[in-house]
């Protein structure tokens, strides 16, 4: 018997919500003794399950607090198992105790993800579905929620599969070519093939063409507020996200370094970053700063050229472009003190003017960004599941090449067929360790290590 099936036979417990003091905390005990060890502890056990029934816990009979406990018998709960679940009063101690409690009655401390992987071992969730849950517990966006639990609904896993299905039907007909080459109407049409196999790698592309999109969705867009010092770069970082992060003062040159936060846009996810002001300067520590902000422009998404007036803003815009291929916005700063409207020199490209004091203009602004990721990135598409990880883009990437190596060969007819079909039964083969259609267990224990404890 091996080690997984040897875990699977305990009985697991975790505190599932984070640690610190709050109003509840819920401790999670699941495995097959679970009902039994739950019922040494309570005074009565429940008897209807999915109800929650306010209970006393007890150990060594002494009262250890007063939970809502829920009983989700096998096989319809998450993990697949009987679980039980106590919704304690929160901070640290009580849920602490009644874990103690549990473990020393049979229980084992659950290990980081280990519910989540009991639901993938028990056919409760593939593993896209599983890193899914980890995205979603990490969204710090809207559309990373909205992607999430797109994918935790099966969106990608369904549209794998049906690739999937897809190439052993492929496989299916070169099989039958081979095996039966005279039934029927006689061979199979060559074209028939080649179309199928075109229709693959069509579907192949589509998904891999979300890749960027995905980066952009799980680790935003890198937005950079670039310009000279004393520009109002750093007011201008304060007043997008809301609250006071960088310093800010009269004195030239105070930013030295990058600094980062994530704001959400309702469209993307954007990384802003407040940069040392961009000028000549013979200080060591302003000149580090500098090259910070120049590497930050180097790999920026969109860039904000930030000046006191539109001339300022043009000759800005001139030297950031020199260190940028991204999109560059025009933006006046402190148009609180400056009532004018202007335009830049060449009276082509419109200048954003904004007020962190007062706060006009930063919706223009916000929708300029947005407007310039989209016309880069291109929109969304609602009904095409996003690719959020590595891991998806290398196993589709290895799927595809074994697709494009069987047309290939088809087509120049220089390899045998049922040696050219080896391919696809490699890119079948991808396709499965992606979703985890067989266990893995290198690819699981990769998945499963950066979840909680309790997860």
């Amino acid at each position: 018997m091996n080690s997984e099936v040897l875990q699977l036979q305990d009985t697991v417990v975790a505190v599932a919500s984070p640690a610190g003091r709050g109003a509840i905390a819920l401790v999670r005990l699941s495995g097959p003794d679970a009902f039994a060890i739950a019922a040494k502890h309570l005074q009565v056990m429940p008897k209807e399950p999915r109800v929650a029934h306010l209970c006393e816990v007890h150990s060594e009979g002494e009262k250890l607090d007063e939970a809502l406990v829920t009983l989700f018998p096998a096989p319809n709960s998450f993990t697949g198992e009987d679980t039980v679940e106590f919704s304690t009063h929160g901070g640290y101690f009580v849920p602490s105790s009644i874990v103690v409690a549990l473990t020393a009655s049979g229980a084992r401390q659950a290990l980081p993800g280990e519910f989540t992987r009991r639901a993938v071992l028990n056919g409760k969730l593939d593993i896209i579905q599983a890193e899914a849950i980890g995205d979603l517990i990490d969204a710090s966006s809207r559309i990373m929620q909205r992607t999430a639990i797109g994918q935790l609904d099966g969106g990608l896993s369904r549209r794998l599969l049906a690739l999937r299905n897809d190439l052993i039907e492929l496989e299916a007909l070169i099989a039958y070519d081979v095996d039966f080459p005279e039934e029927d109407d006689g061979p199979i049409p060559r074209t028939r093939i080649e179309e199928a196999v075109a229709s693959v790698l069509k579907s192949l592309d589509l998904l891999l063409s979300t890749v960027s999109v995905g980066e952009l969705v799980r680790e935003g867009a890198v937005v950079v507020i670039a310009g000279p010092p004393n520009a109002g770069k750093s007011s201008l970082f304060n007043a997008l996200l809301g609250r006071s992060r960088a310093i800010v003062t009269e004195i030239p040159g105070t930013t030295r370094d990058a600094l980062e936060a994530v704001i959400d846009s309702g469209k993307w996810p954007l990384r802003l970053v407040d940069t040392a002001g961009l000028r000549e300067t013979e200080d060591r520590i302003e000149k580090l700063g500098i090259e910070v902000s120049e590497r930050y422009l180097a790999g920026a998404h969109v860039v904000l050229a930030c000046a006191e007036d539109a001339s300022s803003v043009e000759r800005t815009r001139s030297l950031v472009g020199q260190r940028t291929d991204a999109p560059i916005i025009s933006v006046r700063t402190k148009s609180d003190l400056v009532h004018t409207r202007e335009e830049s020199g060449n009276g082509e490209r419109s200048v954003i003017a904004v007020s962190a004091e007062t706060g006009s203009g930063l919706q223009d602004l916000m929708v300029a960004i947005d407007t310039a990721i989209d016309e880069r990135q291109g929109t969304i598409n609602p009904d095409l599941p996003i690719l959020t990880r590595a891991r998806h883009r290398k196993a589709l990437e290895a799927a595809r090449a074994e697709v494009e190596q069987f047309k290939q060969a088809w087509c120049t007819e220089k390899l045998p067929v049922t040696v050219a079909a080896v391919h696809l039964r490699t890119a079948v083969t991808e396709l499965e360790e992606l979703i985890g259609t067989f266990e893995i267990e290198d690819v699981l224990d990769r998945v499963f290590s950066s979840f909680c404890v309790g997860k």
